[in-house]
């Protein structure tokens, strides 16, 4: 483990000693830590230069005394920093998952990407403002198979109206939840407990991470901001995601030109599944697509 400094907070970095090959940044939601990409790193390791790192307030990594700490802008500056501490000379590969996906889509939109971020694949987590854009469409223009996607969403998203409830959240987490994780997430995905994950630290992560929604959630859905990816970007859905519909990404295309469509047929966190080889497979094949001389052309 090595450690970065960005807005004051040390960040948690887990580099590959040995790799060779082009920098993949790979960057866990909530509420993981690194170790949540274990499959995932053990398939890219022979011929990729893998990062992995815990996020602000997860894990090893400090937090911030306050909630503005958690908001988009910090946390993609922190990107920005481990993204330039591991790999100085050469822009990176990005890969992110549910809320690492989430502020991955902040750092990819902005302009300062250029030349520092190479690709992004997003897994389970949507750009807050294309989702507040999304939503806004369907309200305006309302259909039947809009009004039918709008309802699906929302009932996926029920944490997120329970986390922004005063003391219900860090009461459920410390009285039941953080016990039990391991637990719940066998049974509705069937992911077997490994001695890394769920964290040691789960509690006190996942009770700190209720602020990346109450700091961020409200404010981009009702003031989206237009933001453009103006490097290759690669979707991988899950099918079976109990969180996030695929439904969420019908006009990213408005945001992203170069935009590649995949879909699994896992849940929410396949990337601790068997799934794992066939995401890792995507990913190694669109970075290679990219570092190739038409791909480098192309983005």
């Amino acid at each position: 483990m090595t450690e970065v400094v960005s807005g004051g907070l040390r960040l948690a970095v887990y580099p590959e000693p040995d790799g060779s090959g082009p920098v993949v940044l790979l960057v866990h939601g909530y509420p993981d830590t690194h170790a949540v990409w274990a499959l995932i790193h053990a398939e890219l390791a022979s011929d990729l230069r893998v990062v992995r790192y815990d996020v602000r307030g997860a894990g090893a990594s400090q937090a911030p005394a306050r909630r503005a700490g958690y908001r988009l802008e910090h946390l993609a500056e922190d990107l920005f920093a481990v993204a330039d501490a591991v790999s100085p000379d050469a822009p990176v590969h990005l890969v992110a998952h549910d809320w690492g996906s989430i502020q991955a889509w902040h750092a990819v939109t902005d302009p300062r990407a250029a030349g520092r971020i190479a690709s992004f694949t997003s897994i389970s987590g949507p750009c807050l403002d294309h989702t507040g854009y999304w939503l806004r469409e369907r309200i305006r223009r309302p259909s039947p198979r809009r009004a039918a996607a709008l309802l699906r969403q929302g009932a996926k998203s029920w944490y997120v109206y329970a986390f922004h409830l005063p003391l219900l959240a860090p009461l459920l987490w410390r009285r039941w939840l953080g016990t039990r994780w391991g637990g719940l997430l066998r049974r509705a995905e069937g992911i077997e407990p490994r001695p890394d994950h769920p964290a040691p630290t789960l509690v006190a992560d996942a009770v700190r991470g209720i602020e990346l929604y109450r700091a961020n959630m409200l404010t981009r859905m009702l003031r989206p901001e237009p933001r453009y990816a103006r490097v290759p970007v690669q979707l991988i859905s899950p099918l079976a995601d109990r969180f996030v519909s695929p439904a969420l990404a019908e006009d990213l295309e408005r945001w992203v030109p170069d935009l590649r469509r995949h879909t699994l047929p896992c849940g929410h966190w396949g990337a601790l599944t068997g799934s794992a080889p066939r995401t890792a497979e995507l990913i190694r094949t669109f970075i290679a697509d990219v570092e190739a001389p038409a791909g480098r052309t192309a983005a």
